[in-house]
């Protein structure tokens, strides 16, 4: 008679969990330090994410499963693969400079960020975010999903006595839970017409679904996708977006643009390419047009930022991602329609590789800005150069990688890679509508870079940056120019092996 204890294989589930016992430690400790020493969580904070990372290591040789059925052991809960390894390093490598950028953060906020708790919802949210590319069935799926997300809302209205904080965060929580809940339906639609929550399983027994319960399948495919979707800042679920960017702590908006998506992203691949893939021709086009309406509202959003407005930078970032999360779209669109969908996959994890180190290294730098100018200005970057030589070299090169524009050698290379995925998936409409709307972010991206080197309008100070943020924005510019200068790592170190 075999066992239904199943076995722990602790090595392989060792990321998140680490993260996830690190804030409990943060959230104890918190009530035995003295108020002149809570800076130490925040150190001990960065120090566990980083171990979290670390232990991805002895993971890279080989696939291992836990939380498997006893009679079936390829229908398991929890699988580090390749895929898996991948979207855990950039979740923890962004929560780990969003971490870096937060020690500064709190330091100048002077007791205004209660940092106990800001600790132990950054790790709790990193912990979710780390456990959902590596979840095989649609319950962990959804559970990780909302481990990650339930923290994130309250990150982004811990400022104490700022309504804009707490609007933001109230309108995050309310389009969230609605998303979550429509979502749910589907899942419970899946099960209902599959009898399985595991995606390997769902992918073999959707296909043989009878055919009164066809159109029950179709519906619960469609209605999984838009928690994800909402996630992913895909239109028309990218509404919360720049409000919550600009109330939120700016190293919270980071966080949000790049593991936020990277979860939303990930999920989407799983539901798709690996539960659904038979219903290619229900997903399939539903994400090419998300994709369209996507990248192109987004880039229109951030072209009608004025220079002057308050938080216009934020704002230009905010919408920016908006436009970014269309091209990550591109290629799981293509993968319905794709003879090689792990290469389309592929080109998506390698897309938001590039995006997670130029925008969190954009953030940093206008982090640095808005400790001089709070109101964050487009106008405020305005003769940077002068007052700081290397923070504008280093913005402006970020901000070429995100138009794709030389020596942004790596931004270029991922739209290339985005835009080969959907010709050769015979999406050739799909890469005019692209083609357009990076036409269209050249304008904007261009315009905040120039202004970087104009002369300034009054006095040049120069301000000291904190080594927290000198370590953040310094991380990020030197893997931008590493892999700008070796483009190809990013595309071999994203094959996904999840066929």
């Amino acid at each position: 008679m075999s066992s239904l204890v199943q076995s722990v294989d602790w090595l392989a589930i060792a990321p998140p969990t680490l993260a996830a016992v690190v804030g409990l430690v943060v959230l104890v400790a918190d009530l035995f330090i003295g108020e002149e020493k809570k800076a130490v969580l925040g150190w001990v904070s960065v120090a566990g994410l980083a171990a979290s990372a670390l232990m991805l290591l002895p993971l890279r040789d080989g696939d291992r499963a836990t939380f498997c059925l006893t009679g079936d052991a390829h229908a398991c809960s929890y699988t580090a693969d390749r895929f898996t390894l991948v979207i855990q390093f950039l979740v923890l490598g962004g929560a780990l400079l969003a971490a870096l950028l937060s020690v500064t953060a709190l330091k100048d906020a002077n007791k205004d960020l209660p940092e106990g708790e800001f600790w132990f919802l950054l790790l709790s949210s990193a912990a979710g975010a780390a456990l959902l590319p590596a979840s095989r069935d649609l319950a962990t799926l959804i559970v990780a999903l909302e481990v990650a997300s339930l923290p994130a809302f309250a990150l982004v209205g811990i400022k104490r006595g700022d309504k804009k904080s707490s609007e933001a965060a109230l309108k995050f929580f309310l389009s969230s839970v609605t998303a979550t809940a429509v979502s749910l339906m589907g899942v419970s639609f899946v099960y209902a017409t599959t009898g399985s929550l595991y995606l390997t399983q769902i992918a073999d027994k959707i296909q043989h679904v009878d055919g009164q319960f066809h159109t029950l399948a179709q519906a619960g495919v469609v209605l999984t996708l838009v928690g994800f979707a909402f996630k992913t800042a895909a239109v028309p679920f990218h509404f919360w977006v720049p409000d919550t960017y600009v109330g939120a702590p700016l190293p919270i908006a980071a966080y949000l643009s790049v593991v936020g998506k990277a979860v939303g992203f990930s999920g989407l691949i799983l539901v798709t390419v690996v539960a659904l893939p038979s219903y290619g021709d229900v997903w399939g086009p539903a994400l090419a047009a998300l994709a369209a309406f996507t990248m192109t509202v987004g880039n229109v959003g951030a072209l009608r930022q004025q220079a002057t407005r308050a938080y216009s930078a934020v704002r230009l970032l905010a919408w920016s991602s908006v436009g970014q999360a269309g091209y990550l779209l591109v290629p799981i669109a293509a993968a319905a329609y794709s003879k090689d969908a792990e290469k389309a996959i592929g080109s998506t994890v390698a897309y938001a590789l590039m995006y997670a180190v130029v925008n969190l290294g954009a953030f940093a730098v206008a982090a640095l800005v808005a400790r001089t100018s709070p109101l964050n200005r487009i106008s405020d970057y305005r003769g940077l150069y002068a007052r700081s030589p290397l923070s504008a070299l280093i913005l402006g090169f970020f901000l070429l990688c995100l138009a794709g524009l030389p020596p942004g050698i790596i931004g270029l290379f991922a739209k290339v890679t985005v835009f080969a995925a959907a010709v050769d998936a015979g999406l050739g409409w799909l890469a005019v509508v692209m083609a357009v709307n990076v036409v269209i972010a050249l304008f904007y991206y261009l315009q905040w870079t120039t202004l970087l080197f104009r002369a300034p309008e009054g006095e040049s100070e120069k301000h000291r940056v904190p080594a927290p943020l000198t370590a953040a924005i310094a991380l990020t510019a030197v893997l931008g120019i590493a892999l700008s200068g070796a483009p190809q790592l990013a595309l071999r170190f994203s094959a996904t092996g999840l066929f």
